[in-house]
């Protein structure tokens, strides 16, 4: 009688474990250097930035002495103010009996490091939003800086290339410099984009080749900018609730609880980009023994903190998803 399957089960494996190790699929970062950095600062916990107001010119009269004006000062503030953590620990018993340890552990490291990544970059975009006033235009020189995509107070809430158009409006009012404009938006908008396509877009773009074949993102990117806007994408914008506001036309309309917040932002320079950042601790992990217990332990921590340095190089247009 033959050797088979069936009359060999004793010496068959029930189950086998692959070598190989799915990961969980990282979000893609946005390139540094879109807040300001002023880590610098060594100790305490809040930072005094001072800030430098306006002059205003007075006519002047023949034999008539000047009105001695002071110029405005203030000060703007950073604290640092969020410490993440994360723990994780093996047994001995595990490094004795299981296999691929070492490389789990390896790989677990790695996902508490993206999820530090992940969480400054949300703590990031998500002080772009909230350092505006809701409810309310936030308009520097006479226009507004908040709005809802569409127009005519439509109420579907897509972006349009005239959005990003009145944006540029609203930053060449606001002085803004041409140089270092970028916008960051949900992947909704570059699906809308890429749906509405049409040969009028090359007049304003003449450098817009390959869209309807590759699409506009490019390694988290798109082909080149709209408007003077360099854009970029993001999952992980902040979401609005129910919020009164106008469109560009200035009519009236209103957002959805999950809408989701488009940044538009200047980061030319130091004095141009809206937020600062310092780190007070870098992202680092740290193993030890615990013989008591029979395990090695991890910790992975950070300190930091993020907050407004100006407001008028700032934008949000609010779009359905």
């Amino acid at each position: 009688m033959s050797q088979e399957t069936s009359n060999s089960s004793a010496v068959i494996r029930a189950q086998v474990y692959s070598q190989f190790l799915v990961e969980n699929l990282p979000e893609i970062m946005l390139p540094e250097g879109f807040a300001r950095d002023v880590s610098d600062f060594g100790d305490g916990t809040t930072l005094n930035i001072p800030t430098v107001g306006t002059v205003t010119l007075q006519d002047g009269s023949e034999g008539v002495p000047p009105t001695f004006n002071p110029i405005d000062s203030g000060t703007v503030t950073l604290a640092i103010t969020d410490f993440p953590m994360d723990a994780w620990s093996v047994t001995d018993e595990l490094r004795e009996d299981g296999y691929l340890v070492d490389r789990l552990m390896q790989e677990r490291a790695m996902e508490s490091s993206r999820a530090m990544a992940e969480l400054f970059e949300t703590d990031f975009l998500s002080t772009c939003n909230s350092v505006q006033t809701t409810a309310d235009g936030n308009s520097v020189n006479g226009v507004v800086h908040r709005l809802i995509a569409g127009a005519g107070g439509s109420g579907n809430r897509k972006m349009e290339l005239e959005d990003f158009a009145f944006m540029k409006y609203a930053f060449d009012k606001a002085k803004v410099p041409q140089m270092g404009r970028i916008a960051i938006v949900d992947p909704s908008v570059e699906y809308t984009l890429n749906q509405s396509y049409n040969a009028s877009w090359t007049v304003n773009n003449p450098k817009f080749e390959g869209i309807v074949t590759t699409g506009f993102e490019q390694t988290h990117k798109f082909i080149t900018n709209i408007f003077g806007f360099d854009i970029w994408t993001s999952n992980l914008l902040p979401t609005v609730g129910v919020e009164a506001l106008t469109d560009r036309d200035a009519v009236a309309d209103s957002s959805v609880a999950g809408d989701v917040a488009n940044i538009f932002m200047c980061v030319a320079s130091d004095q141009t980009k809206p937020i600062m950042k310092a780190w007070r601790r870098q992202p680092n992990v740290k193993g030890w023994r615990d013989e008591e217990e029979g395990k090695d332990k991890f910790k992975a921590s950070a300190r930091y903190g993020l907050g407004a340095q100006r407001v008028d190089t700032l934008g949000i247009i609010i779009s359905a998803v």
